[in-house]
């Protein structure tokens, strides 16, 4: 897929967003929560139709799921799909999507974890911008920062003044690139299918939750066995948050972890960038071309 991606228009006032749930159930109540959090950014919100069921872990059936994100993907109406919440199931349902209309109406889909497979496919496959970034579910999740949804509405409106954080950074140098990448597992999963990211001279994100520190381990060195870490822009990694120990300790933090099998690169890794499975969940692009500028302990990313 070329790298110049396409990018569909910001949004405005007035715009007709929808909410689906392509993955795991969520509570009605939080759906609701969400539609009068984005009528305060002036947006006219639809549910989708099957976005409050529940089949075992999952928001309807896969065929309920699928059709869900298939009307909102055909409906020119609508100018961005916001997905509920993650956990799993895109995976099962993204091959059977039709995404054809994006080429005459592109529009934003939002989400993290799970919805990766989404951001990758839509990225890789489809040629089209989308933005990583918190979901319904949180949109009245006191834990969450302002600038978590502050960054997300600035982001789909085409405002954002970029994002500036504190970390630690291994070889640290002002880049640019296509912004690309996600969760980890997800990620990992991707190899070999059509939505496997192409990531050489582009900046790679990362962020987990819940693995154990030798499953990171696992997964970054296969996804350097295939290829993907090598020629990057840089590497950036954000929330790696309730990483655990196995009975015996693995003996090594995430960061030494991380940049021990990337050392041998010569671009930059920067660690800490307030995106993933943590509080501080901070929208950005993904497929766009982005800047990260180094000043001291403090780094910028923007956006072209």
């Amino acid at each position: 897929m070329a790298d110049n991606k396409i990018q569909p228009e910001y949004l405005k006032p007035g715009d007709e967003v929808a909410i689906i749930s392509p993955s795991y159930a969520v509570e009605p109540y939080k759906l609701d929560e969400a539609v009068t959090y984005l009528e305060q950014w002036g947006l006219k919100v639809r549910i989708g139709k099957n976005a409050m069921k529940s089949n075992g872990p999952f928001a309807g059936s896969d065929e309920e799921r699928l059709s869900d994100l298939q009307e909102m993907t055909d409906d020119s109406e609508i100018k961005a799909v916001i997905c509920s919440r993650g956990g799993y199931g895109i995976s099962r349902i993204i091959d059977k999507v039709d995404f054809s209309a994006l080429k005459s109406n592109p529009k934003w889909y939002v989400g993290f974890s799970d919805i990766t497979v989404l951001h990758m496919w839509l990225s890789e496959v489809c040629g089209i911008m989308s933005v990583h970034g918190d979901m319904a579910l949180n949109f009245n999740n006191p834990e969450k920062t302002h600038a978590t949804f502050k960054s997300l509405q600035q982001v789909l409106f085409g405002v954002s003044p970029g994002c500036e954080w504190k970390g630690t950074f291994f070889k640290a140098a002002n880049v640019e690139g296509e912004m690309t990448g996600g969760n980890l597992s997800l990620i990992y999963s991707l190899i070999g299918t059509p939505a496997e990211p192409e990531t050489k001279g582009k900046i790679l994100f990362i962020e987990e939750v819940g693995e154990h520190y030798y499953h990171i381990d696992r997964m970054l060195t296969s996804l350097k066995l295939a290829g993907k870490l090598e020629g990057l822009s840089a590497l950036v990694v954000g929330g790696m948050n309730k990483i655990e120990e196995t009975k015996v300790p693995w003996g090594r933090g995430i960061e030494d972890t991380i940049f021990g099998i990337v050392s041998e690169y010569e671009y930059p890794v920067f660690f800490n960038f307030p995106a993933g499975h943590v509080s501080d969940n901070r929208a950005f692009y993904i497929g766009k071309q982005s800047r990260i500028k180094v000043k001291g302990n403090k780094s910028t990313l923007t956006f072209d």
